[in-house]
């Protein structure tokens, strides 16, 4: 049987502490993550001229899935670059007559967030940032986990909310 579940990581550093976080987090749920930073994924396009990039093979292997976790350090209250461009290319899925049958499957999946920063606490605008993109689209919100990373990633300290993300999907 095919796992339901699949993350994508938008990071500058892939072996980071968001990228450290994901890891834990894939090995206990035996589910692959794909790294956008290997993908040619050009920024939204009015005009439509970058259909030709790796967006739609993306987002048609993602779309075999139930769960998409989306895994991005916090950067300036917000997601990093790499994971706005492919967020705002979902546009493409809602413009795009002949992509609309892809975009309508997102109403049948749920989202998850995963998340690093040097603070405690996730800004509100992080996290609604991301729920508001699910609901806009028609997924469900599973939930989210953020890992204080100021000293570091230490899966130690985060061992328990580790479990209890992955215990979402159990």
């Amino acid at each position: 049987m095919m796992n339901k579940t699949i993350a994508v990581i938008g990071s500058s550093r892939r072996n980071g502490n968001t990228g450290k976080l994901i890891d834990l987090i894939a090995a206990d749920l035996k589910i692959d993550v794909i790294d956008l930073t290997t993908k040619n994924i050009s920024p939204y396009d009015y005009d439509h001229q970058n259909i030709g990039d790796d967006y739609l093979l993306l987002m048609d292997h993602l779309l075999k899935f139930e769960n998409i976790i989306f895994v991005s350090p916090v950067y300036w209250y917000s997601m990093s670059a790499q994971m706005k461009i492919f967020i705002d290319r979902m546009s493409d899925l809602l413009a795009l007559e002949e992509l609309k049958d892809r975009g309508r499957k997102l109403r049948t999946k749920t989202g998850y967030v995963v998340s690093t920063s040097i603070s405690e606490q996730v800004e509100d605008s992080f996290i609604d940032s991301f729920k508001n993109t699910f609901a806009y689209l028609g997924m469900n919100y599973g939930g989210f986990i953020h890992v204080d990373c100021k000293d570091g990633f230490k899966p130690e300290s985060c061992r328990s909310d580790v479990e209890d993300f992955v215990n979402k999907f159990k």
